[in-house]
């Protein structure tokens, strides 16, 4: 049986099923925190204390598993995910590396596609720093991988949700979302779906081939807050102007809503044999398991 290391411990990382990791002779999970060690291991996951930013403290990643699924997200700052160009350096060593990779990247890196449906053969062109990041790093894994001879998967996922990551506090909060005839085009992934697609990617993947991690049913921005404000029984959050709007939102807020892009994921089904538990938003929320 194969080894199986996790990179990036948070939310999506917890959801991997656990019938999933039952096929891997062991799991390991890279942990900065020794707190988070103690719910790993009740898992039957083995932590490895280390940190992206530390490369000293990667050593003994090298030759651990032969499959890797890497979650973590690049640093907060410059072009550059150093995080990645970490990563690959620790496995590198000793002569031995995973023979397969996936990764979880986002679909930050197209910029603004204009509500144009977008494949995995347009150009990349991101726009904003966390996205040139994230492209920083699927280059760096690709290089690497060609090099290597790994098979690398990656993942471009879009808005992560879940019953408990859903926007309740900006429907709380009244903050507005744009007029419909001036809306973005957003798509979504449910958190239980991306952890399973991370898995499938490893296994199924072709060499370095992108698929977008996405559901079936891209969204204007606003239709998914109103979808979510009728789930929780509150107010549908009021529309405004493009203009109007950037004065009483943050510049991040407003970053997300200047990307409009339709993701087709039909390689996600075709290649992956993807079967979504949540299609589209609307499953998870006519639902109250």
């Amino acid at each position: 049986m194969q080894r199986l290391l996790i990179i990036g411990a948070g939310d999506v990382a917890q959801r991997l099923p656990p019938e999933m990791l039952q096929r891997y002779q062991r799991v390991y999970v890279l942990v900065r925190r020794a707190e988070a060690a103690a719910d790993w291991r009740a898992k039957g996951v083995i932590p490895i204390s280390g940190d992206l930013d530390d490369y000293r403290s990667l050593k003994r990643l090298a030759g651990l598993a032969q499959q890797v699924i890497h979650m973590a997200p690049p640093p907060d700052g410059g072009t550059h995910d150093t995080r990645t160009r970490h990563l690959t350096l620790a496995l590198s060593q000793r002569g031995s590396v995973p023979y397969r990779f996936s990764y979880i990247s986002t679909s930050g890196v197209y910029g603004d596609c204009r509500g144009e449906r977008v494949q995995e053969t347009r150009p990349p062109r991101p726009v904003t720093a966390r996205g040139e990041r994230r492209l920083q790093a699927e280059r760096t894994l690709r290089r690497w991988a060609r090099q290597r001879r790994i098979r690398l998967g990656i993942l471009r996922a879009p808005g992560i949700y879940a019953r408990d990551r859903l926007p309740l506090q900006r429907l709380h909060n009244h903050t507005p979302a744009l007029l419909p005839a001036e809306d973005s085009y957003s798509n979504h992934i449910h958190a239980d779906d991306l952890a399973r697609l991370a898995i499938l990617a490893l296994w199924r993947a072709r060499p370095c081939r992108v698929y977008h991690a996405s559901d079936d049913q891209p969204l204007k921005m606003g239709d998914y807050f109103d979808q979510v404000a009728d789930y929780a029984g509150l107010p549908r959050p009021p529309r405004l102007s493009r203009v109007e709007l950037a004065g009483r939102v943050s510049a991040l807020q407003m970053s997300f809503l200047a990307e409009s892009r339709q993701l087709d994921n039909r390689r996600l089904h075709e290649e992956l044999h993807a079967n979504l538990r949540y299609p589209t938003v609307g499953r998870l929320l006519e639902t109250r398991d």
